[in-house]
């Protein structure tokens, strides 16, 4: 497939991540002697899809970041904001005007196969203008009211389970982000001006280390590769 445009991943990685229990940033947590930051960085260059990665991390450690990747032209390092979607903007803004396609992913998702990037550049490059990796649930889910009583059941064959790397033209990002305000999810603001998403078939490597268990099921899973 013809390339056409650079390929920019964003890694937000400015959070403190709370769940985790950890007195460091969930980003730079350890996974056998890689921090998960590192892990993602990696994963997004050995795609061979990707042009730039822009870390985004916090101001007391941006300085330490970047001397670590001095020698890689290829990774920019700059400060995020209070919430995740202030660091995608920064992201954003740190990105060349060159920039055709934008992948945004969590750091958190380190274990995250380069495949998975390829198949979302793929699938913009055929077309689409957004792009979201997405997994089918297993569990029946349920829809509750404040007092947790149960209102539906929705089809769960009408549901995923969707996680990063997202993909998007950078002309749809910059729309989409243009108004301000706080998602956790891109896709979600791309959603909110009516321009279709489309779903690829996600990987369930990419889960999100956010809590004491997953950190341990990542270590599991590295054990036993």
């Amino acid at each position: 497939m013809q390339r056409a445009g650079r390929v920019v991943a964003l890694i937000p990685a400015a959070g403190m991540g709370t769940r985790l229990g950890l007195p460091v940033p969930k980003a730079f947590v350890m996974l056998r002697e890689r921090t998960l930051l590192q892990r993602s960085v990696s994963a997004a260059l050995a795609s061979g899809v990707v042009d730039q990665v822009v870390v985004i991390v916090p101001a007391d450690l941006a300085a330490q970041i970047d001397a670590e990747y001095a020698d890689r032209p290829e990774v920019t390092v700059t400060v995020g904001g209070a919430e995740r979607s202030d660091s995608v903007r920064a992201g954003l803004a740190a990105s060349g005007p060159d920039t055709e396609l934008v992948l945004v992913h969590d750091a958190a998702r380190a274990l995250t196969p380069p495949a998975l990037f390829a198949d979302v550049v793929h699938a913009l490059r055929d077309g689409a203008r957004a792009v979201i990796p997405g997994l089918p649930v297993a569990d029946t889910l349920k829809r509750v009211d404040t007092a947790e009583t149960v209102l539906a059941t929705p089809d769960r064959s009408e549901l995923r389970a969707v996680g990063t790397p997202q993909g998007f033209t950078a002309e749809l990002l910059r729309h989409a982000h243009s108004g301000g305000g706080d998602a956790t999810d891109d896709a979600g603001l791309v959603e909110a001006l009516g321009v279709p998403v489309q779903v690829v078939p996600g990987d369930p490597l990419a889960f999100k280390i956010t809590t004491p268990f997953d950190l341990r099921m990542a270590r599991l899973l590295l054990d036993e590769s």
